[in-house]
């Protein structure tokens, strides 16, 4: 029980998604503290909640994000104090001004700059019109001044504290997917030799689509950290604003699964005939899958380009035989696929695994 307890927090300490939701989360409650600080006790601003709101606003998962979606929101922060200084104004503090507040509020939300923050221009409004609204432009410039600290707190924070970097994620990502498809060749290698069933097949197609998804957030998180790269100060941004070895391998990664299920659905159609698959193809065949399997799952080139070089030696063998086999349309199908996988996967494995940042407060031992 001690042992698996163990094992749980060290792969949690070591999980890359995990150490970069701590050092967000870190990075905006110290903003946010930070600017009600400044607003309260360096400039004395009454009820400065915008300032902690603002800065929460501004601190996203990266820096161009903090730029870019960040302008979005803190416009809306902006632009419900504007409107409720003015429904006050107009309409004195009453369910009138509440509710023309909300109306413009959620009107905002749908201009084009400010698509998606109706909601938070409406409670903006809302908040700053019911907790100590006043009719003379002190309390404008009081908000707007709030509104102010705390943007320039988060920006400051989030580009001087650790400015994310989204390269763990995606790395861990491409890591793990040879070892998927190294496990699912071994798989599909051993249901041969047993003798597989059109549900073995199926889960093997399945299987495959699984690996769709995880390629698709793969590609996901390298966009992810691609972004993270603009605007981003650190000298080891730079040779993520144009990651080409890692779009190759994502390519080469997506061809190896559109192999391995074309590789299935050729057994699912040839199941029928199954019992006329010679001995010759089939033995041979199924030693191969598992030893890509394995050298894929190892990351191992060497071996990877012997299967290649033994499969070279299986079309030979069969193309010799007279008659030539009756399913040899099959046999070379499934050939096809295997040499296009483990040319996909070779430099795949020769780059695996791709080389971490260290993580922060990482430390040996646990």
């Amino acid at each position: 029980m001690r042992e698996d307890l163990r094992a749980r927090v060290r792969e949690r300490w070591d999980d890359p998604v995990f150490w970069s939701a701590v050092v967000q989360v870190a990075k905006t409650v110290a903003a946010a503290v930070i600017a009600w600080m400044i607003a309260t006790r360096v400039w004395h601003l009454p009820l400065s909640f915008l300032a902690p709101w603002a800065a929460l606003l501004v601190v996203h998962s990266t820096v161009y994000r903090t730029f870019s979606e960040g302008a979005r929101q803190v416009g809306g922060a902006v632009l419900g104090v504007l409107v409720a200084w003015a429904a006050g104004n107009l309409f004195g503090l009453g369910p009138t001004s509440v509710a023309v507040a909300l109306l413009v509020g959620f009107a905002a939300g749908a201009l084009p700059w400010l698509s998606g923050q109706g909601t938070a221009v409406a409670a903006t409004a809302v908040v700053v019109l019911t907790t100590g609204f006043a009719t003379d432009d002190t309390m404008l410039v009081h908000r707007l001044s709030d509104t102010a600290i705390g943007i320039a707190t988060g920006l400051l924070v989030n580009l001087v504290v650790w400015p994310p970097l989204r390269a763990r994620t995606a790395i861990a990502a491409m890591n793990a997917l040879d070892d998927r498809i190294g496990e699912l060749l071994g798989d599909i290698g051993d249901g041969l030799a047993a003798g597989c069933t059109r549900e073995d097949v199926r889960g093997w197609i399945d299987r495959t689509r699984g690996l769709d998804q995880d390629v698709d957030q793969a590609w996901a998180l390298v966009r992810q950290a691609r972004e993270s790269a603009r605007m981003n100060p650190r000298r080891s941004a730079q040779a993520l604003r144009n990651p080409q070895e890692w779009l190759l391998l994502l390519r080469r990664l997506e061809q190896a699964v559109a192999e391995t299920r074309s590789m299935a659905e050729t057994i699912d159609h040839g199941m029928d005939e199954s019992g006329d698959w010679r001995s010759v193809f089939r033995e041979a065949y199924v030693v191969l899958l598992r030893d890509a399997g394995r050298a894929i799952t190892s990351a191992d080139p060497v071996s990877i380009l012997a299967v290649r070089d033994r499969l070279n030696d299986l079309v030979d063998r069969l193309g010799s035989e007279q008659p030539a086999p009756r399913l040899w349309p099959v046999y070379g199908a499934l050939i096809i696929n295997l040499r296009n996988i483990v040319d996909s996967m070779d430099e795949v494995a020769k780059a695996n695994p791709l080389s971490q940042p260290p993580l922060p407060f990482a430390r040996t031992g646990l």
